[in-house]
């Protein structure tokens, strides 16, 4: 199934998830590191008589982030779709639209809207920090109760507060803060593919995210 991106705007509510797929090398080697077609996820904020919103993380700052109107590196909140044509026509990139089930509610926005304020503006992680954060999400932390005997900790152990992020982690904080995601793993577990079908994101409360949409955007 595919929309224009026109439809795809109108259609989109806060919550649902926007995973797009590029062709250069690293959006290659993002791919094959996390094992799935997608390369970058950004999250969907609908509010009032606002346009629609993009909240995700990236290195570019062609946009004007629309939380400070300022240009910026890192986490930002973008105008839908200028944040959508950027990626296609300046990345390269394709674009499918997941929709969150059932719809996010007034007591998610609040969620959402104090998330954007305290994350707003932290910036893009270097490539050696992303892959280190990367790896280490996916390394059980260790615990020495005994003397020369390591042993798997079994209890999730709370990251400090972000002080880089990259586009999953920004979602992920975001879907826990909203009550979505369980509370307690790690931010860096999360990356573009667990936002795919092919993942089993494990949703809190009956929620769930519904098949890709792929979204036709218009050329430049």
């Amino acid at each position: 199934m595919s929309i224009s991106l026109d439809e795809a705007v109108d259609l989109t509510r806060t919550g649902d998830v926007w995973v797009f797929r590029g062709r250069s090398v690293p959006d290659r080697a993002i791919q094959l590191t996390t094992n799935s077609p997608v390369n970058h996820v950004g999250m969907a904020v609908v509010l009032d008589d606002l346009p629609p919103l993009m909240w995700h993380a990236e290195l570019g700052r062609s946009l004007p982030d629309m939380w400070t109107g300022a240009h910026q590196r890192g986490v930002q909140l973008h105008d839908l779709r200028d944040a959508v044509c950027v990626w296609a026509n300046r990345y390269g990139q394709r674009a499918w639209l997941r929709q969150l089930e059932p719809p996010a509610g007034p007591e998610h926005e609040q969620a959402v809207l104090r998330t954007i304020a305290r994350l707003d503006g932290t910036p893009f992680p270097s490539t050696a920090q992303l892959a280190w954060r990367w790896a280490r999400g996916r390394v059980p932390r260790l615990r020495l109760p005994h003397p020369g005997r390591p042993e798997v900790s079994r209890a999730p152990v709370p990251d400090r507060a972000l002080e880089t992020a990259y586009c999953a982690e920004v979602v992920a904080v975001t879907y826990e803060a909203m009550g979505l995601l369980p509370p307690g793993r790690r931010p860096n577990w999360y990356d573009p593919g667990r936002f795919w079908s092919g993942d089993d994101l494990d949703l809190t409360g009956g929620a769930r995210l519904g098949e890709e949409i792929e979204v036709r955007i218009p050329p430049r």
